[in-house]
């Protein structure tokens, strides 16, 4: 079976892939194990300055694996509900000193978009969607997307997305600011590297304290708190795998059609 994460490093660049096409790389357990430990790797190595985080075409992430989460629920425990990892940050990863591109080649929907949210900045290729499906499959944000998603685009937009789950295309997301780059799809990963070879070519102790400062400035953590209490009450006394189960269909055929 192949590695469903991997992580190849050249020109100190490492890029980070989800690896689960024939899935369009849900995060499955074994996704949301093996994601935050080779995100912590790439940050640590020496011979690395940038991090890319996509997926394996034809998917960024569709979110939490339905499949998984209609039967044992399994992998919304290991998503999170918001509770502070080891290190004390909330989010997909652990925290990072590094830059982080997200280039999102395929559709980032729910856990997947809240993956794209906590990336540093995002390029996006053609045929980008993202899309805030929490409400349609019955479950809460956790990493972050009720605090970045307003952050990145305004709070009224936010709550468009989020209440009525549609679909926003890769220009519509240039337009509103949530991307930085609308590319062709082959263009992709070249301009992010692009991208990650401008950021190595500057004093990287300056790069990391920006980032620091960055990341300090605009994270709220009062917004946090609130998004894991309601996250973990929701998961605690509402959350039911067979009504994901029996919304699986009709969810799936749902974004097919957007």
């Amino acid at each position: 079976m192949p590695d469903v994460v991997l992580l190849e490093v050249s020109d100190r660049i490492a890029t980070v892939t989800i690896n689960r096409p024939e899935a369009r790389n849900a995060l499955s357990t074994e996704v949301l194990r093996l994601l935050p430990a080779l995100m912590r790797s790439a940050d640590e190595r020496d011979d690395v300055d940038v991090v890319i985080l996509t997926g394996a075409d034809p998917a960024f992430c569709a979110g939490l694996d339905l499949k998984e989460l209609g039967t044992t629920g399994r992998n919304l425990g290991s998503s999170g509900t918001g509770a502070p990892s080891p290190d004390g940050m909330r989010g997909p990863f652990p925290s990072m000193t590094k830059p982080v591109i997200g280039a999102i080649n395929g559709v980032a929907i729910t856990g997947g978009f809240e993956l794209a949210l906590n990336c540093d900045f995002l390029v996006a290729s053609e045929r980008a969607k993202f899309g805030d499906t929490h409400a349609r499959v019955g479950v809460m944000p956790g990493w972050g997307l009720t605090v970045l998603l307003p952050q990145a685009i305004g709070v009224r937009r936010a709550r468009e997305m989020s209440f009525t789950g549609n679909f926003l295309s890769a220009d519509e997301a240039l337009q509103w600011g949530l991307v930085n780059h609308v590319v062709a799809h082959d263009d992709l990963i070249p301009t992010a590297r692009s991208l990650a070879r401008d950021i190595v070519g500057n004093d990287q102790p300056g790069v990391r304290q920006i980032r620091h400062t960055y990341a300090a400035i605009t994270r709220d953590q009062p917004g946090w708190e609130i998004e894991a209490r309601d996250g973990s009450e929701w998961a605690r006394t509402m959350f039911s795998p067979d009504k994901v189960a029996e919304r699986r269909d009709g969810i799936m055929s749902r974004g097919r059609g957007q």
